[in-house]
């Protein structure tokens, strides 16, 4: 894989890679950025929400889950002073369907940490990364939750 950034004014870069797709990336007006784009770190906590989000709608599909809506939201803590790296993740999973089953998404969430992600697999071996999920009864315009639980490796 290549990537690149290339360098727009001030802290402004467009960054694109392989596919072609550009992404902008900015800095914080206190450092001098224009606010105009995502930070790096923003990025990468981005990377591993795709990268395992993917993963995991695709083997909750094949097992013929019937999800009406996901998400997966990464909750990334900083160390305080510089470099300011990633400490530890919660990844959550927010699953909404119809008769979802728990065992299947708990497999899903396993494959993906375990065999399928190269951003979590890389990550989780640099600091703690903890996996949450919530499967959500779809009734309409009501969202019912089911379940909510913690997918660790056995």
């Amino acid at each position: 894989m290549d990537a690149k950034v290339t360098w727009s004014s001030g802290l402004s870069f467009n960054g694109t890679a392989n596919t072609g797709f550009v992404v902008p990336l900015g800095a914080d007006p206190s450092v001098g950025g224009a606010n105009d784009g995502f930070r790096p770190m923003e990025l990468m906590a981005v990377s591993l929400a795709g990268c395992t989000a993917m993963d995991v709608i695709s083997i909750l599909r094949k097992k013929q889950q019937q999800v009406t809506a996901f998400e997966v939201q990464v909750q990334a803590d900083q160390q305080i002073d510089h470099p300011h790296v990633f400490t530890r993740a919660v990844i959550t999973y927010h699953v909404s369907g119809h008769n979802l089953e728990e065992t299947s998404l708990k497999r899903a969430i396993e494959l993906s940490a375990t065999r399928y992600c190269p951003a979590q697999a890389m990550l989780s071996g640099v600091f703690p990364v903890t996996l949450e999920y919530e499967i959500f009864e779809d009734k309409g315009d009501l969202k019912e939750l089911v379940i909510k639980g913690t997918w660790t490796p056995k």
